[in-house]
């Protein structure tokens, strides 16, 4: 990397193997806390679950070398500081993040060549029946060399989400069924087990059956153990910050509200707990303090969109109301449930928690910041009106600058000339259609805005807040923006933002449904 001194460490972010980390002096944040956390308790079996690519497979490694009594690794570190015995116990670990299977065929292939290569580094034999009874056989067997086993599962579930729309889906969940069921049937020979996905199936057997598994995506004690709290990057990031403040022509405290603004908000629990998308951040700091949407890279699941076009699913009302703990917990994949997956992976985060009539937590669930949402959101235009990849992107720069520079004919006019180049058979005839497009597109650009906004007197369709106007929005359908200004008016919706001391704009959108085409907009400051 370049601007490097001899006393900074090197950022790599393509390396998840913790022994590999430390002994080449790359740089690692303390996790190791965590790890005590759970080795102390002398047993059990845990579950977490945490979106792709925010360090599961770099913590079950650091949980591996712990159990291998590699101490040498962990000087300096907090692990290195407690009273733990560093004894060293046999190790599963599957991994199944790079599986990239599609047939049940392939799924027994992969499986098989998994146990034949635990039996060749353990020297311990199998006979061959089915995979879930030689898997037993195999635990048990290496277990009566004298020591438990330590079993580490990482993304369990990477097979499933890659299948669950292959017709084959319900042979492949039989098969992980026996599979994780051995982990059950095992438990008097299993040492500690931790297993990582990024979803939960009711119908896998892991948390069917297995009812010895405690999960740990919601406790409050880890709800830090993966990503980046703001501490942490001030602490292991700061020799980079004056290089990349100045490279991005800002103080260090202005990197920061930046950094959080593009890649903090993840939240885990009832806790007030924030972390980063670890990956983001030390992509950012890796790539010349470029900022990015690194994460995004990694791909957007299109099987979410595709499940959110077909149940019509409307993000403005799902992502406005309460729910209850159980869209964050096991489904079933026969009715899978859009926003409780957009919440395991990663798409939506924990905002606000509040407490019902009943005593139960509720969750109110959004995009967790600036990179998710605004690339997710480009996914989905790309997708609801057939545009070509990236122009979802170039499409919110332009409505961005021009509403940045209080151009506001220049801004309709772009999304009138955007409408009109959506195919005329995709257009809905109902007002929420443009209303929702309308709500994704600006979800793109990032800044203030509040869809569904409630008031005293009603409802508002949308506004936006710059540094120099707000601007309050009402769309008709097949009316005139008079009237759309009017309900404004009528229903004072302007009043809450009074005090605010900046100019109020309302602005009345008319959409023509027969021409499907943003029509005639209007506007009025008060």
């Amino acid at each position: 990397m370049e601007n490097c001194t001899e006393e900074m460490k090197i950022i790599d972010t393509s390396t998840f193997s913790f022994p590999k980390v430390i002994e080449n002096d790359f740089l690692y944040v303390d996790k190791t806390e965590y790890v005590w956390k759970l080795v102390r308790r002398r047993g059990g079996a845990y579950f977490l679950s945490r979106p792709r690519r925010f360090g599961k497979s770099l913590f079950l490694s650091t949980l591996k070398a712990v159990f291998e009594g590699r101490r040498d690794l962990f000087r300096g570190l907090a692990m290195d500081k407690v009273d733990y015995d560093w004894q060293e116990y046999p190790v599963i670990h599957l991994d199944f993040c790079d599986a990239g299977l599609s047939n049940l065929r392939e799924f027994r292939i992969y499986l098989w060549s998994t146990l034949d290569d635990i039996s060749k580094q353990t020297g311990v034999p199998y006979t061959r029946s089915t995979i879930a009874k030689s898997f037993c056989d195999l635990i048990q067997g290496i277990a009566s060399k004298g020591k438990k086993v330590v079993l580490l599962v990482d993304e369990y579930d990477k097979p499933i989400l890659d299948n669950i729309t292959s017709p084959h889906i319900q042979e492949i969940l039989k098969l992980f069924k026996n599979f994780y069921g051995v982990i059950k049937r095992c438990e008097a020979y299993i040492r500690f087990a931790f297993i990582t996905g990024v979803s939960k199936f009711s119908r896998v057997s892991l948390f069917s059956d297995l009812n010895n598994l405690v999960d740990l995506t919601l406790d409050p004690d880890f709800a830090g153990m993966l990503g980046f709290t703001e501490a942490e990057i001030r602490e292991y990031y700061a020799d980079d910050f004056p290089v990349a403040a100045k490279e991005n022509n800002c103080s260090e405290e202005e990197l920061m509200r930046r950094l959080l603004f593009w890649y903090d908000g993840y939240r885990f629990s009832k806790a007030e707990i924030h972390v980063c998308n670890p990956v983001s951040i030390s992509r950012f700091f890796d790539m010349h303090y470029i900022f990015s949407c690194y994460w995004d890279e990694t791909g957007t699941p299109r099987f979410l969109i595709d499940l959110a076009g077909k149940q019509d699913y409307d993000y403005e009302e799902e992502l406005a109301k309460f729910h209850d703990e159980r869209i964050l917990s096991a489904y079933d994949y026969n009715h899978l449930d859009v926003t409780g997956m957009l919440w395991q992976t990663g798409y939506l985060t924990i905002k606000e928690v509040s407490t019902n009539f009943l005593g139960s937590l509720e969750y109110r669930l959004d995009f967790p910041d600036f990179e998710v949402h605004g690339s997710f959101c480009a996914r989905l235009m790309e997708f609801y009106c057939k545009l070509s990849k990236g122009s979802g992107g170039i499409l919110a720069n332009g409505l961005y600058k021009a509403i940045q520079n209080d151009d506001l004919n220049g801004f309709m006019t772009q999304f009138q000339t955007f409408l009109a180049g959506i195919k005329y058979e995709l257009h809905l005839p109902y007002e929420k259609y443009y209303q929702t497009i309308f709500f994704v597109v600006f979800r793109m650009l990032g800044i203030s805005i509040d869809v569904e906004s409630h008031t005293n007197e009603g409802s508002i369709d949308a506004y936006i807040r710059t540094e120099k106007k707000i601007y309050i929005f009402e769309f008709k359908l097949n009316k005139s923006p008079e009237s759309a200004i009017g309900q404004i008016l009528d229903r004072r919706y302007y009043e809450k933002f009074r005090n605010e001391g900046l100019p109020i704009v309302l602005v009345g959108a008319n959409f023509d449904m027969s021409k499907g085409r943003l029509d005639s907009w209007g506007e009025t400051t008060i």
